[in-house]
């Protein structure tokens, strides 16, 4: 009778992964970021998006995103 391999679990799967992402060089950070779906994120965005918008330097402010981002158009 043939023995069939057990297929390998998760576990092993990701620790081989990550000793092959070693292996070239690469280690695992991890970062916490906003999470952007939660409503306490939202309201804040949206507070400081209407103080930005309704400021006296909105104009400056607007100039200055525009000169310094990338355009599409071009």
């Amino acid at each position: 009778m043939v023995a069939v391999p057990k297929p390998k679990t998760v576990r092993v799967k990701v620790r081989e992964h990550r000793g092959r992402l070693r292996a070239q060089g690469l280690r695992p950070i991890q970062i916490w970021v906003p999470d952007v779906r939660s409503p306490s994120f939202r309201e804040q965005a949206r507070r400081q998006s209407q103080a930005v918008a309704t400021s006296a330097y909105a104009h400056d402010d607007q100039a200055f995103i525009d000169a310094v981002s990338e355009s599409g158009d071009e």
